[in-house]
């Protein structure tokens, strides 16, 4: 008999949505997380619900709940690259506390790899020898083909095609329905804008679109709020 196990959701926002419906759709196959709620930090979410799950309360309500309870971080923006690696810093979770959640559409070739903390929504593809770091955001429909690898954090957006042999690296944001050459690097905390066709390399830290993609700038920094959280890190 499969026990199911504890699970949190950190934030409350599209993807943490998304992450529910995945895991109910996880459980509808076989029951796999119990999913006791939401932790964020906006206290005007506070006792209300999202899709019937309840918002607990906020962040540092993780040190009340028993060790052996699942985390998944399911915040993130595009215009703040490091959102989600900033809440997984705060929290010093070790990796075996965090869930990783597959839909069970989704098809994971041989020899491919998720790392902890990551999500893959409906239908993403991983054909062969994919590797996926830790506190990935893969959104639905993607198709990642072979020896492509995705660092830390990075975010793949809906409808995303990586050829052969890609590199994404930590941080990095893929906007929905871009096509990326194979052999091609993103560079770290870099942002593709939706509908793109990168054919060559992207530096770290700049914003590139269009068909074929070109530089458009720099990726700003957030602007920290007088409380230290950074401002323009909403949920996606």
């Amino acid at each position: 008999m499969t026990v199911a196990m504890d699970l949190v959701i950190l934030g409350a926002g599209g993807f943490a949505r998304e992450t529910v419906a995945a895991v109910a759709a996880v459980n509808a196959v076989r029951p796999t997380w119990r999913l006791l709620g939401f932790l964020d930090d906006d206290p005007s979410l506070h006792a209300t619900t999202r899709m019937g799950v309840a918002i607990l309360a906020g962040l540092d309500a993780l040190a009340d709940l028993p060790e052996r309870t699942a985390i998944v971080v399911c915040v993130g923006n595009p215009r703040d690259p490091a959102a989600r690696a900033r809440v997984v810093h705060r929290v010093g979770l070790g990796a075996d506390r965090y869930a990783t959640v597959v839909h069970p559409t989704a098809s994971v070739g041989p020899d491919s790899l998720v790392g902890p903390g990551s999500v893959l929504l409906a239908h993403t593809v991983l054909t062969a020898t994919v590797n996926v770091g830790a506190h990935v955001a893969v959104m639905p429909h993607v198709v990642l083909t072979h020896d492509d690898v995705v660092e830390d954090f990075a975010t793949i957006a809906s409808g995303v095609r990586l050829g052969g042999g890609v590199l994404v690296r930590q941080g990095a944001y893929v906007g929905a329905g871009a096509l990326v050459r194979e052999s091609v690097r993103i560079g770290e905390a870099s942002l593709v804008g939706m509908g793109s066709v990168v054919l060559r390399d992207i530096p770290p830290r700049q914003v590139w679109a269009g068909n074929p993609a070109r530089y458009l700038g720099e990726v700003a920094s957030p602007v920290s709020s007088p409380s230290g959280v950074k401002q323009g890190s909403e949920q996606l």
